[in-house]
């Protein structure tokens, strides 16, 4: 009998280990002097913070073409890093125009003043609670980083970030800071069958429907709204030779590098930040037997 039971009670200890490996676990702090930067990575039903080995070493003198957008950011970071007032930023515009580089170049920048950054994908922003009572209690001050930013109908990440912006009832952690880049402004898809939910009223004022409204509340919540803008022809030259010049093409090969370079831009029906990174990228790496 004794025998009989000892074997139940063992397979009821392995059910449970079972399920507890499944149920959600509270989020367990990283070892936070292994780097400055981490990934909030889900493992099945448990998030970890996992530390970046390798952090881009981009600094901010390395952007260029963007000196009004870099100057913007850094006085609210700078305000953050001292422990003063400073306000949840949104990136949007052209694609590579150098948002998220701007991000990575503060990051190296403040890191030895104390910023830290974390790394949300937008699936895991409904445990973005979870991430601020983990950092809440450190001596650093942490960049939320959610890169790519945008919402389709239903997505739950929308009214989590939402929340955390501005809304639930438990205050935003002051050494917490969101930040996030998008290709749009509005980051939730607006559609024609919205803005027929518009009024008219009296005075022939018109009224936003509550479905736009509800819309662009999100993106009200980022307290510093920073613009990016496609590239002229002389800033996305001046950008391809800084990075010529960094990978050590001698000026020589300028003039035949430019023409190359717009070509390069052509073919990709785009003049960025971006593009001139890869143009130099493959001008650099060429061998002579290519050809230049």
């Amino acid at each position: 009998m004794n025998e009989r039971f000892e074997r139940l009670l063992a397979r009821a200890e392995a059910l449970i280990d079972r399920i507890e490996a499944i149920l959600p676990q509270p989020l367990s702090a990283p070892d936070w002097g292994a780097s400055v930067a981490f990934r909030y990575r889900k493992r099945g039903a448990h998030g970890v913070l996992e530390p970046v080995r390798h952090v881009a070493s981009i600094r901010l003198e390395d952007l260029q073409a963007i000196d009004e957008q870099k100057a913007k950011v850094q006085r609210n970071l700078e305000r953050f890093v001292r422990g003063l007032p400073a306000n949840n930023v949104l990136l949007t515009g052209a694609r590579g125009t150098g948002k998220s580089s701007l991000i990575k170049a503060c990051l190296n920048e403040y890191a030895p003043q104390g910023l830290r950054l974390i790394e949300v994908d937008k699936g895991d922003l409904t445990d973005l609670p979870d991430i601020v009572e983990v950092v809440a209690p450190r001596p650093e001050r942490f960049l939320v980083f959610c890169d790519d930013l945008s919402f389709e109908e239903g997505e739950p990440g929308y009214k989590a970030l939402k929340s955390i912006l501005d809304g639930s009832v438990a205050a935003a952690s002051p050494n917490v800071l969101i930040c996030a880049t998008s290709n749009r402004r509005h980051l939730l898809p607006e559609t024609m069958r919205d803005n027929l939910a518009a009024t008219y009223g009296d005075d022939g004022e018109l009224h936003p429907g509550e479905a736009v409204e509800e819309k662009v509340s999100l993106s009200e919540r980022f307290g510093l709204w920073v613009s990016f803008y496609p590239f002229s022809q002389d800033e996305y030259l001046a950008v391809v030779r800084q990075w010529l010049a960094a990978y050590g093409v001698p000026e020589a090969q300028w003039d035949e590098a430019r023409r190359a370079a717009l070509v390069w831009a052509l073919e990709r029906g785009a003049r960025s930040g971006r593009v001139a990174y890869q143009f130099a990228r493959d001008w650099a790496g060429r061998t002579p037997a290519e050809g230049a």
